[in-house]
């Protein structure tokens, strides 16, 4: 099974390429060039693997939460490379692949979402997988979700962020923080898989982003 995937959610930009289970990548941070460097970057594993896109069984992108401008440039560049073969499409979540890369047993998965909150999630693993025990959702770091027992891993930019505010929110359920853990596109292609081999992968048109929360700017008053 070959299968592309995405990810623009946040300053770094990522495409892969998965083979049967070998992940082949290409990651680079962008801060707002994304749409420049992405077609480019799928041009390249494209042609490193030796295929072309008719030969692809599914293309995945980082489908949120994360930048708005960002999770559009994956969506809509995903739609326009599956549409003329028909290849089924997968949006995968941006915090999910974040646990996945984090790799500990209790994931508390954070991204700053500006405006002094952050998107949040958590993960714990079971077996081979990552279930959800808090899902996804845009919030301040001081009323995220209390989450059972201790031993939590906190991962991503929220952290880099707000350490603080969630050090103490959190307490003694924190045991480690790894701040530099962001969404790759490798992640994403193997949280896709699974569901590719299931087929239940998408049409191109139904593809979406998931935002979380409508409000992109505070108001100057807000400010």
């Amino acid at each position: 099974m070959n299968i592309l995937a995405l990810d623009t959610s946040t300053e770094h930009c990522s495409v892969a390429l998965w083979r049967d289970g070998v992940v082949h990548e290409h990651a680079a941070r962008a801060g707002q060039a994304h749409s420049v460097m992405l077609t480019g970057m799928v041009d390249t594993v494209l042609a490193e693997g030796g295929l072309r896109l008719a030969m692809l069984d599914g293309i995945a992108y980082g489908q949120g939460p994360g930048s708005f401008t960002g999770l559009r440039i994956a969506c809509a560049v995903a739609q326009g490379l599956a549409s003329p073969a028909a290849i089924p499409l997968a949006g995968i979540g941006t915090l999910h692949a974040m646990a996945l890369a984090c790799g500990a047993a209790k994931v508390m998965c954070s991204l700053d979402a500006r405006m002094q909150e952050i998107y949040h999630a958590a993960y714990v693993l079971e077996g081979d997988a990552y279930i959800e025990v808090s899902a996804p959702r845009v919030c301040a770091p001081a009323t995220a979700p209390k989450l059972p027992g201790d031993g939590w891993t906190g991962c991503g930019s929220g952290f880099a962020a707000y350490r603080d505010v969630l050090q103490q929110h959190y307490g003694a359920a924190l045991a480690t923080i790894d701040d530099t853990v962001y969404p790759h596109a490798g992640d994403i292609a193997r949280l896709a898989a699974p569901l590719f081999a299931a087929g239940r992968g998408i049409r191109a048109e139904e593809a979406a982003p998931l935002y979380i929360r409508d409000k992109v700017a505070l108001k100057t008053a807000e400010r």
